[in-house]
């Protein structure tokens, strides 16, 4: 079932697309010796999901749809075919969260980001590690002396294209992008003993394609503290959002809690979970949503690449 939030100006609700076929009937046996045998033990089940009703709405009612996308990496010509592909007109009245990664070139960032805005009547964005990688850059695009002066880069060419960075409210439906990295004091499973893992220097190539300015490093909490900070910058606009707004969804790129990552057992690489969130943003999100969230509290995030769809401590993410 695919699920897409639709806005009016009563409601928030999760709407489902075209119901999907029935469930497949299936037999299972418990591999006895002979197929008289696992046939005379088999028990016919089915598996079902439980559905989320919508309120009937007509056909006037409808606001615009919120759809999420993230970790596009349209570097690959196959996923930038994907968002060409995107039609020109089935969403020219809806609302895009975009949690990062993007592309890793500006050349592609822009391109991405064009295209988009073309195609949704509103696209709000958050950068991902992946977006701020110093990478080689076609002839005539700029170079960059570290990481935050191409971060600037990305925010100017948003604003050119009117790509939303900062808080807005639209309908009623409050949304609110929440700049975020990663620190690995944020991991607080053990870590699995007995196997060689590789480092995290030789996995994850944020600490090679990066550059940062000497005072903040991704080996301390220092650039987890620094992209937070920047959310200060919208507290005004945050604030009124919590006065008027009574559905409000934040989106970052990275994880505000661990439970949201698979255990490290079943992680191809067991690691991962130092270089994923940040313990700052559960603390923002808490500031915007309530400390015990709400019936609508919603946040959404990327980077991990699993799909989630979870409650914690009265938050959806």
């Amino acid at each position: 079932m695919v699920l897409v939030m639709r806005s009016t100006s009563s409601c928030l609700t999760l709407s489902p697309a075209p119901p999907p076929p029935p469930p497949h009937r299936s037999r299972a046996c418990n591999h006895l010796s002979t197929q008289k045998q696992c046939k005379r033990n088999s028990r016919n089940y089915c598996i079902t999901r439980p559905q989320i009703p919508s309120p009937p709405l007509s056909r006037e009612a409808l606001g615009f749809r919120v759809f999420v996308l993230s970790d596009l990496h349209t570097d690959y010509p196959e996923n930038m075919n994907w968002v060409k592909s995107l039609s020109t007109k089935a969403y020219k009245n809806d609302l895009l969260l975009l949690a990062g990664d993007v592309a890793e070139t500006y050349h592609n960032f822009y391109s991405t980001m064009s295209l988009l805005k073309d195609r949704f009547q509103h696209v709000f964005y958050v950068p991902g590690n992946h977006d701020l990688w110093c990478r080689s850059e076609p002839e005539g695009f700029p170079y960059y002396l570290d990481s935050l002066e191409k971060l600037n880069k990305l925010l100017d060419a948003c604003r050119g294209l009117g790509v939303q960075t900062r808080p807005m409210v639209l309908d009623g439906l409050g949304i609110v992008p929440l700049f975020s990295w990663y620190h690995e004091s944020f991991d607080r499973e053990m870590d699995i003993a007995g196997i060689r893992i590789p480092s995290l220097e030789m996995v994850c190539k944020d600490f090679h394609a990066c550059k940062w300015p000497r005072e903040i490093s991704n080996r301390s909490t220092s650039l987890a503290s620094y992209f937070d900070a920047m959310n200060e910058e919208n507290e005004d606009a945050i604030k009124l959002i919590k006065n008027t707004c009574t559905q409000i969804i934040t989106f970052s790129h990275f994880l505000p809690r661990q439970e949201l990552c698979p255990e490290k057992r079943m992680l191809f690489y067991p690691n991962l979970p130092k270089i994923i969130g940040s313990d700052f943003l559960e603390v923002r999100i808490r500031s915007i949503h309530g400390s015990e969230g709400n019936a609508s509290a919603c946040h959404v995030f990327g980077h991990t690449h699993f799909c989630w769809d979870s409650v914690l401590d009265g938050i959806r993410s």
